[in-house]
């Protein structure tokens, strides 16, 4: 009886240490200079030569700023179907050529992921850099575009005065690659310049 006992308490601690190591597993942290490593991406998809400049305001997804996608999920885009998958960028930006697994030109692809604040955080900067052009939504309403190409840097865009509400927030950042690299950075910085990291970053709405 007693070893039956042992058994089963055995079993129950392993459950729970299985829940907390599946919890910890869908809850992750920015890094320490505030930039979101986890990401789900569904990319890349063909845009013509050159055309970065005019497909960054293209909505391959219809209603794309109101994507709220899970890794699994199927998405159609154009003629081709894809499914979203989790990434994790290795440095401070994503390198979407690594994530994809080969080199990838005159592409678009969508990152998305959702912050979750324990409380409401008004008056913050969201910051990006991109290579190339770029478009973020936050919670549905767009908030950066950039129209040209560039070098993948810290900091190049910034959208001032900006809210995470408290819970889940929905981050779409819409990346287009015409030639070579093809990165995104994104981060928030407090109305002291100081980076947030008070924040989790879940891959699941």
């Amino acid at each position: 009886m007693r070893q039956a006992l042992r058994l089963s308490t055995c079993a129950v601690v392993v459950l729970c240490l299985s829940a907390a190591v599946t919890v910890r597993a869908q809850d992750a942290k920015p890094d320490t200079e505030g930039f979101i490593r986890n990401w789900l991406m569904l990319a890349p998809f063909p845009i013509p030569e050159s055309s970065g400049a005019d497909e960054v305001d293209k909505k391959q997804i219809e209603n794309e700023a109101a994507l709220k996608p899970k890794a699994g999920d199927k998405q159609k885009v154009a003629d081709k179907e894809a499914t979203w998958k989790a990434v994790q960028a290795k440095d401070y930006n994503l390198d979407l050529n690594d994530a994809v697994g080969t080199p990838s030109e005159d592409v678009v692809g969508y990152l998305v992921t959702y912050v979750v604040a324990d409380k409401e955080m008004p008056d913050l900067t969201l910051l990006i850099g991109s290579n190339d052009e770029a478009k973020v939504y936050l919670n549905g309403k767009e908030v950066i575009k950039f129209d040209q190409t560039r070098v993948i840097e810290k900091d190049s865009d910034k959208s001032d005065k900006v809210t995470l509400n408290k819970g889940a927030n929905t981050v779409v950042f819409k990346v287009i690659n015409e030639k070579n690299d093809w990165a995104a950075c994104l981060r928030f910085k407090d109305k002291d310049g100081k980076p947030v990291t008070d924040i989790k970053v879940r891959l699941k709405p």
